[in-house]
């Protein structure tokens, strides 16, 4: 039961990010998408001034496990 709490969202979270968008869920999933493609971009830039010394082998992943 632990890791379903933990996979989903709180409803409050997601009743803030359709009130942002006004009640538009179109909007809403479009920021979404706009914020994963920007967090993955940051995560390849990262990847690319880390060292891989400094994390001892470790690679970022892109996808959920």
């Amino acid at each position: 039961m632990e890791t379903e709490a933990l996979s989903c969202p709180c409803a409050s979270e997601l009743d803030e990010v359709v009130a942002f968008h006004n009640g538009d869920m179109r909007a809403a999933i479009v920021t979404l998408l706009e914020d994963i493609r920007h967090l993955r971009h940051q995560l390849v830039l990262a990847e690319g001034a880390m060292s891989s010394g400094m994390t001892r082998g470790w690679r970022p992943s892109y996808d959920r496990d």
